[in-house]
């Protein structure tokens, strides 16, 4: 089956389905609404489950050679102490690669420069859909309607098209933590691990090192929403201004320019379906989630796999969202609810006998703990496009 399509968003996710889609014999429009596609953002691991899907969709190999793999690293306290470590090495063993770290705009750019320049529509919003006429979609835009068999709604969380399907849906709920993240301007020497994430009371400070030697660093802190800072890289120097090396080297290799600061929003109360008629939703439109399990994007990625199997694979385009909803809605909201979980036993603890709990706990968890945790979620089977 073939078709047209339209994709709301051009973020990973719209460009990952655009990219599958198009694999299986589609037509496809991105629709973005910024007007130049800038390659912006702070950094982006992938486990085994997100490179799966990226092989499937014919950019894995470019991925993989753009990124940096995360062999050493794992969980410390502010003084510096190891509560628990990861070996890279056995998880590549187990699953075939390990994690590796690249900048979002890097994965971005290799996703678009993979797609036909006239895929691309930027500067345009789809904010609404027209249903109906039967076995058709109309996208109104600012000049002039799109026609078309399916449209994914990759809008993001603040989905503008779930809102619409989903009227009396809550939509994205604060989850009571804020991040700020940057890339440093250059390479940090002497970084001895490839990945650390740092846990003290209500606070997370991490870090991702690149193939070119720069790193993406990230505080989670728990906080009111909306809280701002004048000077953010001055804020997060004074909050951990005690915390271990290379936190504050980090802090120092940045320009204040740099940092970027966002509200963590996810779909607490999940969705009933992720297909309307023929209109699917994906990747945060879906199931917003959490970064704690670093699930985020690969979750998306296995959406654009599996919705362009399905529609590979069933005579109709209702039967085929049936399948994608059917495969992808209990995976991941279980990948969701996993990640708030981690949030609320790791980040976001405050009460220091539980900490203290916690902390004995992984350090006496045996070694392969850490490895089996992460292949709970990143040990997906993709499937085949044809």
């Amino acid at each position: 089956m073939g078709g047209t399509a339209v994709v709301a968003g051009g973020g990973i996710g719209g460009l990952a389905v655009a990219l599958g889609l198009r694999r299986v014999g589609w037509d496809v429009s991105v629709v973005e609404r910024a007007p130049v596609l800038a390659d912006v953002g702070a950094g982006i691991s992938l486990h085994a489950n997100g490179l799966r899907a990226l092989d499937v969709l014919g950019v894995g190999q470019a991925v993989r050679a753009a990124a940096r793999p995360q062999y050493t690293g794992g969980t410390r306290t502010p003084d510096g102490g190891w509560l628990s470590r990861m070996d890279g090495a056995a998880l590549e063993r187990e699953l075939g690669t390990p994690i590796v770290g690249i900048p979002r705009a890097d994965l971005h750019r290799l996703l678009r420069a993979a797609l036909p320049a006239e895929c691309l529509v930027v500067g345009a919003e789809v904010t609404t859909v027209d249903r109906t006429e039967p076995g058709r979609v109309r996208i109104p835009l600012d000049d002039g309607v799109l026609d078309a068999d399916l449209l994914v709604a990759a809008d993001g969380v603040n989905s503008r098209l779930r809102t619409q399907l989903f009227p009396a849906h809550p939509g994205p709920a604060y989850s009571g933590s804020t991040v700020l993240r940057a890339i440093t301007e250059h390479p940090v020497d002497a970084l001895s691990t490839d990945f650390a994430v740092t846990w003290g009371p209500g606070a997370e400070f991490g870090h991702v090192v690149f193939a070119d030697g720069r790193a993406e660093w990230h505080a989670v802190l728990n906080s009111a929403a909306g809280v701002r800072h004048d000077d953010p890289l001055a804020a997060m120097r004074r909050r951990f201004r005690d915390w271990h090396d290379p936190i504050p080297r980090l802090l120092d290799a940045t320009r204040p320019d740099a940092v970027l600061h966002h509200d963590i929003r996810e779909l607490v109360t999940p969705l009933p379906s992720f297909a309307v008629g023929r209109i699917a939703l994906l990747g945060d439109a879906a199931h917003a989630m959490t970064p704690n399990l670093g699930q985020g994007a690969c979750q998306a990625l296995e959406d654009a796999a599996v919705l362009a199997a399905a529609l590979a694979a069933e005579p109709t385009v209702e039967s085929a969202l049936t399948r994608y909803d059917t495969q992808r809605r209990p995976r991941s909201q279980s990948v969701a609810r996993a990640a708030r979980q981690a949030g609320r036993m790791g980040q976001q603890l405050t009460h220091s006998m539980a900490i203290a709990l916690r902390n004995t706990a992984l350090r006496l968890a045996p070694s392969g703990v850490t490895v089996r945790a992460i292949l709970r979620h990143a040990d997906w089977k993709p499937p085949r496009l044809s």
